[in-house]
C-alpha cells in the first residue's frame, strides 16, 4: 500500500458504502478495538478554507459495540475491500465483537496504525480524526416515513464526522 493525498481520491462514495460496504474500526492494539461493517456513509468536503477539509461521515447505532470505541478514541478508520471479501464483511456486520473475536472467523488480518485498526487485505484505507459527533433525532426528519422504515425501535444512529488525515491505496 502507498499513501496518497485525500484530494486525489477518485471513486464513487455511494458504491463504496452502499454496494461494496466498508469496515469501520476504532480503538488501539494496546487497549482494545472493534470493527463493524457499514453501508451508510458519505465522503466529501466540509468546514475549513480553500475548499474545505476532506471528510468522511459514518453512522453507528447506540447498541453497536463499536460505538464504545468510537466514543473513546480520537480516530477511526474505514477500509474498503474487493468483492472476494464480501462474505467476511457480511459476517463482521452480523456478529458482535463483544461476544466473540469475530475477526478470527474471517480471512482478514488486522494491522494497526497508532490511530486505529486496518486490514492487510484492504484496497483502500481512510484514517479519520473525529471532528463532530451527534445523535440523529426524530425531530430532524422532515419525511417521517424514514423513521418508520429505518428506526421502528427508535434506535437512532449517532453521526460521526471525521477529517480524512491519511489515505492508503493498494499497489
Amino acid at each position: 500500500m502507498h499513501e496518497i493525498d485525500p484530494k486525489q481520491l477518485t471513486l464513487s462514495p455511494s458504491m463504496l458504502f452502499a454496494d461494496d460496504w466498508m469496515l469501520l474500526g476504532a480503538g488501539t492494539e494496546k487497549t482494545s478495538w472493534n470493527t463493524m461493517t457499514v453501508s451508510w456513509g458519505q465522503l466529501g468536503s466540509l468546514w475549513g478554507h480553500g475548499g474545505g477539509m476532506p471528510t468522511a461521515i459514518v453512522y453507528v447505532r447506540p447498541q453497536r459495540y463499536t460505538k464504545l470505541f468510537m466514543d473513546s478514541n480520537e480516530y477511526f478508520t474505514l477500509c474498503a475491500f474487493g468483492p472476494e471479501h464480501k462474505r467476511d464483511l457480511a459476517y463482521l456486520g452480523a456478529h458482535s465483537g463483544k461476544d466473540e473475536d469475530k475477526v478470527k472467523k474471517t480471512s482478514l488480518h488486522p494491522l494497526f496504525f497508532k490511530e486505529g485498526p486496518y486490514f492487510k487485505e484492504a484496497k483502500l484505507v481512510l484514517v479519520c480524526k473525529t471532528l463532530y459527533q451527534a445523535p440523529i433525532v426524530a425531530e430532524g426528519f422532515k419525511d417521517k416515513r424514514l423513521i418508520e422504515d429505518n428506526y421502528p425501535n427508535n434506535d437512532f444512529h449517532d453521526m460521526y464526522i471525521g477529517e480524512i488525515v491519511k489515505v492508503l491505496v493498494s499497489d
